[in-house]
């Protein structure tokens, strides 16, 4: 069992405060709804010696806004908005089914009242072997130390993004939504306030396993933009998961369509389940920009969007698995099959 380890703890009084406080020490981190970081403190994966309390901050709530740069509307979305608050928006609801469902089906309700957005997008890998120092090597947490999920059992873990140092996987259902929603990400940090669209936002593993994020320490998630276009009406998730309730995906994906006449103008594609990233299927999307809603023409996109994937034995079924649910969602937005299950 890890030895417990103590630490300092401070409410932040503003932004301001919270930036400074954290960013004035490498040992530091903020606290929000806290479902992953306490979690990682009890396994001994993270030790800070002072965490920063966010969660008095005006950093909730949700504003439907004119985006001056496109003409559409989007959501401006605290980043300490919870997970159920933002599921049960009725925008969100009338005008972003995908939104919706990928919260819907992110966990249970007792962890979507507590878990914030800005958390669930910063959550870790749930790689076992990054959570538990005990069973093997993790370039992740102890970057040089090798890939034990390569070598040793590995199913819940990533194929696109992924290589031989690393196949952690990215764990967020939202995230996936986002990315295929072109979400922007606000932050405010020690060097000033930016805006980094979600698909910049994280590291692909085979890029660099030791990094999760594109942002420095200190650096504070304050808010999340999210257009609304008016295709996404026709969008949903589906999860394909172990079991119906509170499980992580074995694949998902998130898509919308904006078809007529048979054909597709616009298509939006995000995988979830198989990136170490949310991986956005823009190979997937072009392919079917003007092609027909057939299983043949949708099989054909998400073959493409797979091509590149780095498979371990106990993860060469994700490729078909996702090109299926792939094909499966769109039958759905199309009006060819039935309900999906989410």
């Amino acid at each position: 069992m890890p030895e417990v380890r103590p630490f300092v703890y401070h409410r932040a009084t503003s932004v301001d405060d919270a930036i400074a406080a954290v960013g004035g020490d490498a040992r530091a981190a903020y606290l929000a709804g806290g479902t992953t970081q306490l979690d990682l403190m009890k396994d001994g994966v993270l030790a800070p010696e002072l965490l920063v309390d966010i969660t008095r901050l005006p950093l909730r709530g949700i504003d439907v806004l004119d985006d001056v740069d496109d003409g559409d509307e989007v959501l401006h979305v605290g980043a300490l908005t919870t997970m159920e608050q933002l599921a049960r928006h009725p925008v969100v609801s009338d005008r972003l089914p995908l939104l919706a469902q990928s919260l819907l089906s992110g966990a249970s309700t007792q962890l979507r009242n507590m878990a914030t957005i800005g958390g669930n997008l910063l959550q870790r890998t749930r790689c076992r072997y990054y959570r538990d120092p005990t069973i093997g090597a993790c370039n992740r947490r102890l970057p040089g130390t090798g890939c034990a999920a390569v070598q040793q059992t590995a199913r819940m873990h990533a194929v696109l993004g992924a290589g031989p140092r690393c196949i952690a996987v990215h764990a967020s259902d939202l995230a996936v939504a986002l990315v295929a929603l072109d979400a922007v990400v606000e932050i405010t940090g020690p060097d000033g306030a930016r805006r980094v669209p979600l698909r910049d936002f994280y590291v692909p593993a085979d890029v660099d396993p030791a990094r999760e994020h594109a942002i420095g320490h200190g650096d504070l998630v304050t808010a999340i933009r999210i257009p609304i276009p008016a295709f996404a009406r026709n969008s949903g998730y589906l999860k394909v998961r172990d079991r119906a309730s509170y499980e992580f995906a074995a694949v998902s994906v998130a898509a919308a369509f904006d078809v007529e006449h048979g054909r597709v103008g616009e298509a939006r594609i995000a995988f979830g389940g198989i990136g170490s990233v949310p991986w956005r299927a823009v190979e997937a999307e072009e392919l079917l920009r003007g092609a027909s809603v057939s299983d043949t023409d949708v099989g054909a996109a998400g073959r493409a969007a797979l091509a590149g994937a780095f498979t371990v034995p106990g993860t060469a079924f994700k490729p078909e698995l996702a090109i299926g649910a792939l094909v499966r969602l769109a039958g759905v937005l199309t009006g060819t099959r039935g309900a999906v299950l989410v």
